[in-house]
């Protein structure tokens, strides 16, 4: 991390979480941000679903939750850039204060509750992408909204034929029921929904589902079986959690959705098991607690086809990203893998 990137830091965490977050975005697109480019190597190139990655290692929903940074952060080092939550209106959100560092636990909390733009202004930030990355949209649904499933289709609709893939959200904690869509009967009818909405497309893209990693074993073998039958192209695994547990800073009694460091863990058996259910035949996309090529590493071992950060760049900076690209590829150097795809899962059995 440069000298410049460290002040930086420095005086976002004496601003509220929430400005800082805003002001970051205006730093990106202000040219004052690391931004090192595509990062890549024989070993990085990655096949997710059909989408062919420069390296594995995406930007997370939620940093750019309206499209407002896609051309810097396309040349942050990402391999892939997922923007949203996207609602069909435009919404709020839930009352401030509704983001928490927790610094001594190298966490965060939010309960933001899909605040965006809507997709009508995501759209026309979307049309206007740069021609080259791979960007994603995190679909989601307003929060008053008498037919969710049909919220997740609508925006799928109109924001498609600008994504080289989309994300089914039914695993934030913010939106109240909105969990209770992860459910089979619920879930089924809500993809049934989503996938006809892509069949209309002029370039049908891939389809995830995100799901919670407070799920049981129960729950997590339903949604593999739904997903399959749905025939969706991969699960990402997970959104925050509900759980406090160990943690020790100020903030952790916050409502919300915890993330960072902590989730690592959970996220990652969450994710071994998927992969075991899946008979290692879905693409899988591991998210939480990643703050280092070795955490994306073990991820990856663990089934992970790719993963996604975002809550370790609130203490580690945006370089971050390009310093676990980079630790990645040693790392599979190191041990003999010539490729990312032929290390996924072979220590999956550590995690169940």
């Amino acid at each position: 991390m440069s000298a410049v990137e460290k002040l930086g830091l420095w005086a976002l965490h004496r601003c509220d979480p929430e400005r800082a977050h805003g002001l970051s975005i205006r730093a990106l697109n202000a040219g004052l941000a690391p931004l090192p480019g595509t990062i890549t190597s024989d070993r990085l190139q990655t096949d997710l679903a059909g989408l062919a990655l420069p390296n594995p290692v995406g930007l997370a929903a939620g940093f750019d939750k309206n499209a407002e940074a896609l051309e810097p952060l396309n040349r942050a080092g990402f391999g892939f850039v997922e923007v949203g939550a996207a609602t069909p209106r435009p919404q709020p959100g839930n009352p401030k204060p509704r983001l928490f560092r927790l610094t001594r636990d190298r966490a965060v909390i939010n309960r933001f509750g899909f605040n965006n733009d809507g997709m009508e202004a995501i759209a026309r930030r979307l049309a206007a992408r740069p021609e080259t990355g791979i960007v994603g949209l995190n679909l989601g649904a307003n929060k008053d909204s008498a037919d969710r499933a049909g919220d997740f289709a609508q925006v799928l609709t109109r924001c498609g034929m600008y994504l080289d893939f989309a994300t089914v959200n039914v695993s934030s904690p913010n939106t109240e029921k909105l969990r209770d869509l992860q459910g089979r009967a619920a879930l089924t009818a809500l993809l049934d929904r989503v996938m006809a909405a892509r069949a209309e497309l002029d370039r049908p893209i891939p389809i995830f589902l995100k799901i919670a990693p407070d799920l049981t074993d129960d729950e997590l073998a339903e949604i593999a079986e739904v997903t399959q039958d749905a025939k969706l192209s991969g699960i990402i695994a997970t959104n925050t959690t509900l759980s406090r547990e160990g943690l020790k800073s100020a903030h952790r009694d916050q409502a919300g959705g915890l993330s960072g460091a902590p989730l690592f863990e959970k996220s990652t058996r969450v994710l071994a098991r998927l992969s075991q259910l899946t008979g290692g035949q879905m693409p899988l996309i591991g998210v939480g607690g990643i703050g280092s090529a070795e955490d994306a590493y073990a991820k990856i071992r663990a089934g992970a086809s790719a993963v996604q950060l975002y809550s370790a760049m609130v203490y580690q900076g945006l370089s971050l990203a390009p310093r676990i690209v980079r630790g990645l590829d040693a790392l599979l150097a190191r041990d003999g893998f010539d490729s990312v795809a032929s290390a996924v899962g072979t220590k999956r059995d550590d995690w169940l």
